[in-house]
């Protein structure tokens, strides 16, 4: 199973948020490495990509009125339905 996320495409990278139950942030340069097998969210050399792919995110975010609010909403929901044994792992 895929764990919950959010995140953009561009030509050039792919930015992805894992959150409920982990949080995590993955980054990939799209054009060095075609299979996206390394995690380069760390690599200092991505430090300027990094900031304008968060604030690009976080624009969307707002523009589509996707929030962490939301996140907690249906996520609570999913908790809800899990307990009541409509949703099974």
């Amino acid at each position: 199973m895929v764990k919950r996320h959010y995140g953009i495409v561009t030509e050039k990278y792919k930015f992805v948020h894992f959150y409920y139950d982990i949080d995590e942030w993955e980054l990939y340069d799209r054009i060095n490495d075609k299979n996206e097998m390394k995690n380069v969210y760390n690599d200092p050399k991505y430090a300027t990509v990094k900031k304008e792919l968060h604030q690009k995110l976080a624009q969307l975010r707002v523009k589509y009125k996707d929030s962490e609010i939301l996140d907690k909403k249906y996520i609570e929901k999913y908790k809800e339905l899990e307990g009541s044994g409509k949703i099974f792992k």
